[in-house]
């Protein structure tokens, strides 16, 4: 079932004014200290990414709990193959990761972002 790109926008418009708490501290206070422009709530076809960089064609996604059922395992693997099938290179963080770890997580984004750069 395809939504249509105006439906898309105003989604990825609407998730953008309302990012969670983990999504605002790891943009606000990790990706926009980094030397890669990342933006928000980007639209590919029928998928909204959290996070993307298109210099280096990498997705960040923060995952909360529905993300860890098997509904939301699912949709995930269907979806993170259409993006890899995009060329994308997708990371996967949960709020958890996020509020215990943030340190971890953004040297963890900043290395995906050496490396990708370096295949360029």
């Amino acid at each position: 079932m395809s939504i249509d790109a105006h439906t898309m926008l105003m989604r990825s418009r609407d998730l953008r004014k309302n990012m969670t708490q983990e999504e605002k501290h790891l943009y606000y206070d990790g990706l926009k200290k980094l030397p890669w422009k990342f933006r928000r709530q980007q639209v590919f076809e029928n998928y909204i990414v959290d996070f993307y960089c298109a210099e280096l064609k990498i997705v960040v996604e923060v995952d909360g709990t529905q993300h860890f059922l098997e509904k939301g395992k699912s949709y995930d693997a269907v979806r993170d193959d259409a993006l890899r099938n995009m060329g994308l290179l997708v990371l996967r963080y949960s709020n958890a990761d996020v509020n215990r770890q943030f340190d971890n997580v953004v040297a963890d984004i900043y290395k995906h972002c050496e490396n990708r750069q370096k295949e360029r």
